[in-house]
């Protein structure tokens, strides 16, 4: 599939077991923790010890995009209860 230009941030699939996922969410959430968050942070941190100076760089840029379309939007969008 054809990478879209339009669109900056993308759900994207991965394989883990069930039992894991299902582990990872309740010990996030009894720690007050997004999962989602979670895992963007832990991809940011591992670009910033591991990457190269390009990789570096696209992380850079990708946070001055995150950092302008929320100003555009308001900011970050409130955390709604779980339902």
């Amino acid at each position: 599939m054809a990478p879209d230009d339009t669109d900056h941030t993308f759900a994207t699939r991965f394989r883990i077991p069930r039992r894991m996922w299902d582990a990872y969410g309740t010990a996030a959430k009894r720690q007050g923790v997004d999962r989602s968050t979670d895992l963007v942070d832990h991809v940011r941190a591992f670009i910033q010890e591991h990457g190269n100076e390009h990789e570096r760089a696209e992380l850079k840029a990708a946070e001055q995009e995150l950092a302008e379309r929320r100003a555009r939007k308001g900011g970050r969008p409130k955390k709604e209860p779980a339902t």
